[in-house]
């Protein structure tokens, strides 16, 4: 790297105030300081970031915006680390409240937990499950710090950080048509009846995977759990489509379930952590942010293999 975190700084101020001269007054430098910040950066570059007018200060070109949104995310970004690292060897403690998507949070998030907890045994933990809508909405009035979920219309206010991305697959009972095949598409489905998890958001995600192949679902039967969805496929009332891993391949009534590989294009869900746009995260939240990434990974994956 060509430049410093120092430079950017200059530059970013400069550009903010539209001035070389306010700039160094407000971060108490002379004014050549500025003015060779911001010539190095240019020269590094290969563009020009200002265009100077005599007497009235600076003008962003349009480089020099581009330039200047990608310089503020990486002081950011520095800024974050720089306090996160503050924190490590400080004591993690306080309360986090944090929310999941319930589709995969009784797979994921107890064992988080429990080892979260062991490593910051001063920290009172919560953890809800919440559909979509509702995670979105106590993000934003701060109910929750943040949250464990998919990227389902995320709202311009809230930040997302993906983490892994889960494909679509059929769940089909093992006496089902389709179940000796090794894949399935979506037109072969959609004459089967299928077995919809009806949960705001959710259904929306479903039926839009049908309608980018201009099919439209045999949706037979509705349920609002889980459980009631696997039961249903599973006693050969239809399939249904998941993007979460499934640990155990069988109803609560222990009939067996298979799982297929959807074959053709269509949008998979990302996993990762959501948050207000403005919220300035805890020592403690992202202390199990890094815990969560590190078990997240390691989990899915050995559930989509058995």
């Amino acid at each position: 790297m060509n430049f410093t975190l120092k430079q950017l700084r200059y530059f970013a101020k400069a550009a903010e105030l539209s001035s070389v001269t306010a700039a160094a007054q407000s971060l108490h430098v002379s004014q050549p300081s500025i003015s060779s910040a911001i010539l190095h950066l240019e020269q590094t570059m290969g563009l020009q970031f200002f265009v100077r007018h005599h007497a009235q200060g600076l003008s962003l070109t349009s480089a020099g915006q581009n330039f200047l949104r990608k310089a503020q995310q990486l002081l950011s970004d520095a800024q974050a680390l720089g306090e996160y690292a503050r924190t490590l060897g400080e004591d993690v403690a306080g309360s986090l409240k944090i929310v999941g998507f319930p589709t995969f949070s009784p797979m994921l998030m107890p064992v988080v937990m429990s080892q979260f907890l062991q490593m910051y045994p001063q920290v009172t933990l919560e953890c809800d499950e919440r559909h979509q809508e509702d995670i979105i909405n106590l993000l934003t009035n701060g109910s929750y710090e943040i949250a464990v979920t998919y990227d389902l219309q995320l709202a311009k206010n809230i930040d997302f950080e993906p983490i892994i991305e889960f494909p679509v697959y059929v769940v089909l009972s093992e006496d089902h048509p389709l179940a000796s095949y090794s894949s399935l598409s979506l037109t072969q489905l959609a004459e089967h009846p299928m077995v919809l998890l009806d949960w705001p958001l959710s259904r929306e995600y479903f039926y839009s995977l049908f309608l980018s192949h201009n099919v439209e679902p045999n949706v037979a039967y509705r349920a609002n759990s889980l459980g009631m969805v696997r039961g249903l496929v599973s006693n050969g009332f239809g399939y249904s489509l998941f993007n979460s891993p499934m640990v155990n391949k069988k109803a609560l009534d222990g009939s067996a379930l298979t799982a297929i590989p959807l074959r053709g294009e269509s949008r998979p869900l990302k996993l990762g952590i959501a948050k207000a746009s403005q919220l300035q995260l805890s020592p403690a939240a992202l202390a199990f942010i890094e815990v969560l990434k590190e078990k997240v990974i390691e989990l899915t994956e050995t559930a989509f293999e058995k």
